[in-house]
């Protein structure tokens, strides 16, 4: 999306993942977090136009280069811009189930099975401390498992993501409260996998 960036619309209703993520929290994470990543970014950029051309996966894969006075605001604001625009686009109503064709049986090869996979988000997810994303990458080479704080994305590490979930708080918490594990395991009934089979070909072809 070109500068000034919009906040992406949502393909399906707020309550469309209930029962595992409820109608307030899709609403308030959308409407209230997701445009405020969106409006800071802008805010943001408005201070060096020669960076406005660029696209924010531009931006993060070259963090380091973007000027030291807004470095931070974009890396917060445009990481957390991206990674929510992933995230609603792999989930949808009537998902879940297992990876199919190629997405399977690299995730198969890389961790031993559908089930070890799952073990494995859900273990950098929950072990992430305080605010952060779970990830599945493509690094250039594989398939890899890991998390990152706040809302830093595998683009800064040169990395392509093709799953994520998200484990700050206000993704969860008004019906979850503290127990994040449970979270975890109710999202993956919200997964669209088509689209995350998708992203990852789109990684693997760069």
């Amino acid at each position: 999306m070109d500068y000034p960036f919009k906040l992406p619309e949502l393909s399906y209703a707020f309550d469309a993942l209930e029962p595992h993520i409820d109608a307030r929290t899709m609403e308030i994470h959308h409407g209230k977090h997701h445009a405020a990543y969106t409006n800071n970014l802008n805010a943001a950029l408005e201070k060096h136009p020669e960076l406005q051309n660029q696209s924010v996966e531009s931006l993060l894969g070259g963090i380091e280069g973007v000027p030291e006075d807004i470095r931070t605001a974009v890396r917060n604001n445009g990481g957390g811009y991206h990674n929510h625009d992933m995230f609603w686009q792999i989930m949808g109503p009537g998902g879940g189930g297992e990876p199919q064709g190629d997405l399977a049986s690299a995730i198969q090869q890389t961790f031993g099975s559908i089930a070890d996979f799952r073990k494995k988000v859900n273990a950098a997810a929950t072990g992430q401390f305080g605010s952060g994303w779970g990830w599945l990458v493509w690094n250039g080479k594989g398939l890899e498992v890991y998390a990152t704080p706040n809302q830093d994305s595998p683009l800064m590490r040169g990395h392509q993501p093709v799953l994520g979930v998200d484990v700050w708080e206000h993704a969860y918490y008004l019906r979850y409260q503290n127990r994040r594990p449970d979270y975890l395991e109710a999202w993956w009934n919200t997964l669209n996998w088509s689209e995350v089979g998708r992203r990852f070909q789109q990684a693997k072809q760069g």
